[in-house]
């Protein structure tokens, strides 16, 4: 139904990497917003949990403070005079000078190249951080679509790897993993797997890949917490370890695991001995997974077990 010239035309890897390039861009919204608009929440639960006076009273066997009630008050003014943020509005602004970013300025690679890095109007560097994400999701769907050749299951795939891209910068700016991504990707990977849109994996296998996921870093996470003391990752390793297994199945969660393992502990060895790693402060695992989960997807699992002789 789906086969034809016009779809291998669309879904060649040259099509496919400069719809990469839009998705960057849009991943470089994401990754800056998403975790503000998290945050935003958070300070409003915070704002709710100070004037629930019937919580206080449960929790602590006592009348709240009146101070609790003002704290709630001006915290909920504070957040009610933000402007409104989503991924679509505002639209996007110079940090430094409010310059507002024109349509002509916000193509894709292009505009920062012709620009220069650095803002029309104040001249400000603008990161390089910016192109390469676009540029690296240019790659990235061009080389699945090399991989997985001109099928409609090749879209499904780049927007898993356009997932995992923001999950692993976000992760590396704040150490968190939004739900509002992992979950989702969860979900999606067993749907695809029930309807079949996954030659290969069958929804079983999908199924006791999410499992295996989650709970292999779970137990982990509670040895770790029960010799120690402390937390060594967060509930969202699990969620995104589980979403890797239900695209990828669960005989690719040792390799995943094992990959980011080595090349997490290398990073966090160079950034400490290079003073960029902080006393106290870790360097976030789901990049790592991410990164490994990207290996998969690209080289094909069978490969991957060849590489570590488990073929």
């Amino acid at each position: 139904m789906f086969a034809g010239p016009p779809l291998d035309l669309l879904l060649s890897p040259w099509p496919l990497a400069l719809l990469g390039l839009a998705i960057g861009s849009f991943l470089n919204v994401v990754v800056h917003r998403l975790p503000l608009m998290l945050e935003r929440q958070w300070w409003s639960d915070v704002a709710a949990q100070l004037a629930d006076a019937d919580s206080f009273k449960r929790v602590f066997a006592s009348t709240a403070p009146e101070r609790l009630a003002l704290a709630s008050g001006g915290l909920e003014k504070a957040i009610t005079e933000l402007t409104p943020l989503s991924l679509a509005r505002p639209a996007s602004r110079c940090p430094s000078c409010g310059h507002r970013i024109r349509w002509f300025e916000n193509i894709p690679l292009l505009s920062w190249l012709v620009l220069r890095g650095r803002c029309s109007a104040c001249k400000t560097a603008i990161s390089v951080r910016y192109p390469l994400v676009e540029l690296g999701t240019a790659l990235l769907f061009g080389a699945l679509a090399w991989r997985l050749g001109p099928q409609p299951a090749t879209l499904l795939w780049c927007g898993v790897g356009a997932a995992l891209l923001a999950l692993a910068l976000i992760d590396w700016d704040t150490t968190v993993l939004p739900d509002a991504l992992t979950l989702p990707l969860i979900w999606a990977g067993l749907l695809a797997a029930a309807l079949g849109w996954l030659p290969g994996l069958p929804l079983l296998q999908s199924l006791w890949g999410a499992v295996a996921g989650y709970l292999s870093l779970f137990l982990v996470y509670w040895f770790f917490k029960l010799a120690t003391g402390k937390e060594g990752m967060g509930f969202g390793d699990f969620k995104l370890l589980a979403a890797l297994g239900a695209w990828l199945g669960w005989q690719a969660i040792l390799p995943i695991v094992l990959m980011a393992s080595v090349l997490g502990a290398v990073v966090g060895l160079v950034m400490k001995a290079g003073g960029s790693l902080r006393q106290g402060r870790f360097v976030p695992f789901g990049p790592f997974l991410a990164g490994g989960g990207a290996v998969v997807m690209l080289a094909g699992l069978e490969t991957v077990l060849g590489w570590m002789g488990w073929a």
